[in-house]
């Protein structure tokens, strides 16, 4: 267990605190410029051939993070709206087998896909979000249990996103248990477990995208940050901007 933690602890992060964007944008040489992390979303949607993330990471800094958002058909029930992104669909009779970390070879084969691009992209957090549909049942708790104890986790940091619905005790006891980073909007809730942090900013009050964020939002955002590593990253419409101003108000700017 003392050389896990070791592995993660030295996480490749230049400073405390990254700051990035959930997605390009703006174009890859200038985010290389302006950011030290992003936080793929191709991978959740309709990943792309490995040879693309392969070339992502050579053209990047050395330094640069990438974290990957995985795979829809690992997290969301086929009956979600963002299968319509899929290139193939799903044929009919086996779409009960995706999603909601169910112990299929579908799922499993997906995560395989994931693994490969993370490998890739030299990745050390990969996110894993779930729906508000995913509550808390126990179907849905030993499929949690049976996926993270299955997979080969490598070097990984593995962050959930849990949805509403979810008590605290719960989250921190499955966390604890299948060491996982709990990820949170900071604005909404807390960290309950991990020995990294991990905010996605959704936009105020409740998954707002079109929200841009105050001075005094991200004064207050900047004192949420502890000891532990951040990485923090904006998911609304306004993010460039709020990720860049933010940076500056960090560095003092």
């Amino acid at each position: 267990m003392l050389k896990k933690q070791e592995m993660q602890d030295s996480m490749n992060f230049k400073d405390t605190i990254r700051i990035g964007c959930c997605g390009w944008a703006e174009g890859q040489k200038k985010y290389y410029r302006d950011f030290d992390v992003i936080e793929v979303q191709e991978t959740f949607y309709q990943p792309k051939k490995i040879a693309t993330y392969e070339k992502w990471r050579k053209t990047a800094p050395h330094s640069f993070e990438f974290t990957v958002k995985a795979w829809q058909l690992i997290t969301h029930e086929t009956t979600s709206p963002t299968y319509r992104k899929l290139k193939a669909p799903i044929p009919e009779g086996k779409k009960k087998r995706y999603g909601f970390f169910r112990p299929t070879d579908e799922v499993l084969a997906a995560w395989e896909v994931v693994d490969m691009i993370a490998q890739a992209l030299a990745t050390k957090m990969i996110l894993f979000q779930t729906p508000s549909s995913f509550m808390p049942s126990r179907e849905n708790k030993q499929n949690l249990q049976k996926f993270f104890k299955k997979i080969d986790r490598r070097h990984y940091t593995l962050c959930w996103e849990p949805r509403d619905g979810w008590r605290d005790k719960d989250i921190k006891r499955i966390c604890s248990k299948l060491d996982l980073v709990h990820c949170v909007d900071p604005f909404r809730s807390k960290p309950l477990s991990g020995r990294v942090v991990y905010f996605r900013l959704h936009g105020k009050p409740r998954y707002n995208l079109r929200y841009r964020y105050t001075r005094e939002d991200l004064q207050e955002l900047s004192r949420m940050i502890g000891q532990k590593r951040v990485c923090v990253l904006f998911n609304n419409l306004n993010m460039l901007h709020d990720a860049k101003r933010f940076q500056r108000l960090i560095a003092g700017i």
